[in-house]
Formats: structure tokens, C-alpha cells, sequence
């Protein structure tokens, strides 16, 4: 927690900077951040205990934009195809094996004995 009025002004002041860099993420019709500006265009209050509160306001409405942002963010993402490897199955591996070792015994059969 802070401990001097200028520590409250501080966290404030990054709190509604991190509030407007989420604003131009999401759509200025969006709840959260129209509570959020509401926030922030709030005052101080003075006082330990109610400038405090007004902090912890401050960041659960960051929080909430950062989870709106990201919800939105989801949802507009196209997924990306990525190329899945399917495990083989033991019996194609088994002929893999078994392809191979024959193709090497007849190499070495039709090589001439000196």
C-alpha cells in the first residue's frame, strides 16, 4: 500500500494511464470502460482510508478492462492452422522397421564375398 499522498497521486496517475491505453482496444460504448473513465475523471478524496479505496476501485476497473480486452481479443482471432503430427500407429511402425530390415539383408546378400 502506499504510504504518502504522493505514492496515492503515483499509482493513480499509472492507473488511469493503463486505463486509457485499454480504451483504444475496445469500443467506447463498452460498460467497463465507461465506469472505468468514470474513475478516473473522479478526484483524489482525501484522507487516508477513502483515497486508498479510491486506488483499489482504480485497479479492479483495470482489471476488468484487461479481462475485457483480452475476451475480445479472443474472439476476433482467427485460429492458426498449425500442421498436427498424428502419432503413428505401432503396426505401421512395426512395418517401417521390418521394410527397412529386409531392404538391408538384401543389400548385403547381393553384395559378392571375397
Amino acid at each position: 500500500m502506499p504510504e504518502t499522498a504522493a505514492d496515492v497521486e503515483d499509482l493513480a496517475l499509472r492507473l488511469r494511464g493503463h486505463i486509457n491505453q485499454l480504451g483504444a482496444l475496445t469500443s467506447s460504448q463498452e460498460p467497463t470502460l465507461l465506469r472505468a473513465q468514470q474513475l478516473c475523471s473522479d478526484g483524489i478524496p482525501e484522507g487516508f482510508l477513502p483515497s486508498r479505496v479510491h486506488l483499489v476501485n482504480l485497479a479492479e476497473a483495470t482489471q476488468e478492462l484487461v479481462v475485457r480486452v483480452r475476451h475480445d481479443d479472443i474472439r476476433t482471432t482467427p485460429p492458426t492452422r498449425r500442421w498436427a503430427w498424428r502419432k503413428p500407429q505401432p503396426n505401421v511402425l512395426r512395418g517401417v522397421v521390418f521394410a527397412l530390415a529386409l531392404a538391408c539383408l538384401m543389400w548385403a546378400a547381393s553384395v559378392p564375398q571375397t
